[in-house]
Formats: structure tokens, sequence, C-alpha cells
């Protein structure tokens, strides 16, 4: 399926606010909202939506810190670890990379002391580098047309 114009402003709306009534999409895409249901609708299908969520801040949540965590694995390790790392509730966002490590964790943590527990449990499977975010630059960005 191919994004057209009228596709991708719909998207910027929910992207923008994925509560966003299809009234309210309609008026400002200018279209009736029974066709922006239906359009939603077929880019729901097509996957190029592939869900809706809510954020939430973890430092409003308690969580004390927020690091990235990256880790080489040792021979043979990656595979164990990619099952062992579903099972981590600290883990938010997590990619498997190329380069010198394999794997880039987003990880929020209560403390410090978390902090050592949670790198104490990486250490089996490879090697660890972590940075503590400071603060978010960009947040959220959203997906915009191909130029």
């Amino acid at each position: 399926m191919s994004i057209d114009s009228l596709n991708w402003k719909i998207l910027k709306c929910l992207q923008q606010n994925a509560r966003m009534s299809n009234a309210e999409i309609g008026r400002r895409v200018g279209i009736s909202s029974p066709a922006v249901s239906e359009r939603i609708k077929k880019m729901e299908d097509a996957e190029i939506i592939q869900g809706y969520t809510t954020f939430v801040s973890p430092f409003e949540a308690g969580y004390q810190l927020k690091a990235l965590i990256t880790l080489r694995a040792f021979m043979g390790m990656l595979k164990p670890f990619l099952e062992k790392l579903k099972t981590y509730d600290e883990v938010v966002n997590c990619y498997r990379i190329t380069g010198n490590e394999n794997i880039v964790m987003e990880v929020v943590l209560k403390n410090q002391k978390h902090l050592e527990s949670f790198i104490d449990q990486l250490i089996s499977y490879g090697e660890t580098k972590t940075q503590i975010v400071l603060s978010h630059v960009i947040k959220y960005s959203e997906i915009k047309p191909l130029k």
C-alpha cells in the first residue's frame, strides 16, 4: 500500500495524538469521519499503523535512572541472551545492532544499586557499557514522508 498525501496527514495527526477522534482528524485533513476511519483501517491492515500506546514518564512513576546499555555478547551467548532479555522488566526498548556491540537496551531503574544489580545479571552474557540518560533531546519524533 502506498501512503498518499492524505494518509500522511492522517498519520501526522495520529502521531501527535493517537486519541484524536476521527471527526477531528477529518476536520483537519478535509474529509469525513467515515473516510478517516476507512483509511485508518486500511493502514492498520497494511501494518503501516502497528498499534497505539501510552507513554509513561519513568521518573513520575518512581524510577530515578534511565540508561542505555550496550552488550557485546560472548561467543555462543547471543541467542541465550536474546531469550533471557524478554524476562527483564527493566528493558523498555532494545535493538540488535551492527558494530562492536550486538545489543543496545534502554532501561529504567530505581536507583544506582538497581543498576549495579542489573549489570551483574548481564555480565555472564557479555561485556557491557552503560550511559546514563540525562534528558531527551528528541522525544517520540514522528515518521515523516520520504522526500
